[in-house]
């Protein structure tokens, strides 16, 4: 399941990326792998990311980020290598602030730690309920919940209750993102587009009738 963009404090974020390095990212280009040495946080500036892990020999999403959130923020508690990929679904510009520069910001500013440490603690719920989901949740169940945390992450409300995603998703990450098969997926999406809980227009898809899709996500 995506995670919210949650990011730093505002004036945390300035000071620590005001000096920060830019990294431009090409679509489908992936910025690191699974157990790649952790040598820094990356901030988005522009574009959007998958965050990734192999399950049962299939990518699965644990979230789609769009600015300004942070990726790669478990390193600068821990320094392990990563324990998960992020790949560009489109263009994308990042800051990357190195782990010396971070432990050099933190000598001064030791508050981010219980910032970082707060971040984390979220991501690991969140995490903890796209496993759980995953282990209990009927196929529409699943389906529904990754299409309700996109809305939330980058819907906007059009009117009526209509709530258009603004960012275009494929049917293949969505599948990724709920953890079923694209074919069960694409049946699912066709029903509720005739049932008038979703819509897609022009690549995006627009949630229609959110309680529905609700109920749908409690299944």
């Amino acid at each position: 399941m995506p995670r919210d963009n949650q990011v730093l404090p505002p004036e945390v974020v300035a000071k620590l990326f005001g000096e920060a390095k830019r990294v431009a990212l090409a679509r489908s280009r992936t910025l690191f792998r699974t157990g790649d040495r952790s040598d820094g946080c990356y901030q988005i500036v522009d574009g959007l990311v998958k965050v990734t892990i192999l399950a049962e020999h299939r990518e699965r999403i644990l979230a789609i980020l769009g600015p300004p959130a942070l990726v790669g923020e478990l390193s600068m508690i821990d320094g392990a290598p990563r324990s998960a990929a992020v790949t560009a679904i489109r263009d994308t510009r990042l800051a990357f602030v190195s782990r010396e520069a971070f432990a050099a910001f933190a000598q001064s500013n030791p508050d981010v730690y219980r910032h970082i440490s707060a971040l984390l603690a979220r991501n690991l719920r969140n995490n903890n309920d796209a496993l759980l989901a995953s282990s209990f949740l009927s196929v529409k169940g699943r389906a529904a919940r990754a299409l309700l945390a996109l809305a939330d992450a980058f819907g906007e409300n059009v009117g009526d209750g209509r709530v258009l995603i603004h960012q275009k998703i494929t049917q293949s990450d969505l599948a990724a993102m709920a953890g079923i098969a694209r074919e069960n997926l694409s049946r699912i999406l066709q029903e509720w587009m005739r049932d008038a809980l979703i819509k897609r227009l022009a690549s995006y898809y627009c949630v229609e009738n959110k309680p529905a899709l609700e109920r749908e996500a409690d299944n």
